[in-house]
């Protein structure tokens, strides 16, 4: 085989929806100011009895499911997540065993938002290498249990979800080469730290960082696809803010694209948000089979990893 590509996608976010308005009740907001600044209207929220290994098992379901695949097909779990509150067992091996994979190797990667990019290309690598048959790879987050209610900078922005994929090898490279990088001195921009953990960052920072210094880098990853912003069919970044992702995208120039903007519905559910947003343009038909489209993840740690992808 010469590539891999990508089987099948799958998303899943918990019932409960919680409104602008039902945040103006918790905080000094308003509607009118969260979508001034953010973009978001609505987003999902987790109970206390749904664990950040069950909104993944979920989606990672879901997408077995839709690849006509069993668990005993996989033989590589990498979960990308910043919310895993217990340091063992790891989300991945939590989520093998809700699913039961009989003995894969089972490893979860702490990127923050990008983290579903980095666990993309890993499971690319291992399966090019021969390291592994097939990969489950998924997005989950819980930001909801990692932020404070009383932070109206913070609290409108975040939501629960989880997104996943199928990698297996392919004759023909499905999964672009990956472009990935970080700027280390500024990690401090955005934290989930302390005891009890607790989301903070440096709005200002982070929004001049992703819409000056990123759109080189996203044009760079389709460079290495051999492609122009110009050819693909979709774009899917970080769901951060609306205000950040629409600058961005007009200035990779990706003019022939469909933009996912799921922020608006979901909040920033940082390593779900783009397994999450990329799976509901496949179902809605927004992207076809074989469409290439960028994925694009950026943020803690002022981490990123791109890298185009032909839709399942």
């Amino acid at each position: 085989m010469n590539g891999t590509r990508i089987a099948a996608v799958g998303h899943y976010q918990p019932a409960k929806v919680l409104t602008n308005e039902d945040l103006a009740g918790m905080v000094d907001t308003s509607h009118e100011w969260i979508t001034s600044r953010v973009g978001i209207k609505t987003r999902h929220i987790a109970g206390p009895d749904e664990p950040v290994d069950e909104l993944a098992a979920h989606a990672a379901a879901k997408a077995l499911a839709a690849a006509g695949l069993t668990p005993g097909d996989i033989d590589l779990v990498l979960v990308a997540t910043s919310t895993a509150i217990d340091r063992s067992p790891n989300m991945a091996a939590r989520v093998a065993a809700r699913l039961g994979i009989p003995s894969p190797a089972a490893m979860d990667i702490n990127v923050v938002c990008a983290g579903f990019t980095h666990a993309l290309a890993t499971a690319d690598h291992a399966v090019r290498a021969g390291a592994a048959v097939r990969a489950l790879v998924i997005g989950a987050d819980k930001m909801s249990e990692v932020t404070d209610w009383s932070d109206r900078t913070t609290c409108v922005l975040v939501g629960d979800g989880a997104g996943a994929a199928v990698v297996e090898a392919a004759d023909e490279p499905g999964i672009g080469p990956v472009l990935w990088g970080s700027v280390p001195e500024m990690g401090h921009a955005v934290r989930i730290e302390g005891t009890p953990p607790r989301f903070a960052q440096e709005g200002q920072s982070v929004y001049r960082w992703a819409t000056t210094q990123l759109p080189p880098i996203a044009r760079k990853a389709c460079e290495k696809a051999g492609l122009t912003p110009a050819d693909l069919a979709g774009v899917v970044l970080h769901q951060a803010n609306l205000r950040i992702i629409e600058p961005l995208a007009e200035k990779i120039g990706a003019v022939n694209a469909v933009v996912a903007r799921d922020v608006i519905q979901s909040g920033n559910t940082s390593a779900a948000s783009i397994p999450l947003a990329f799976s509901k343009l496949v179902e809605q038909g927004a992207v076809r089979t074989g469409d290439p489209v960028l994925l694009f993840g950026f943020g803690g740690n002022l981490s990123y990893a791109g890298q185009v992808v032909r839709c399942p």
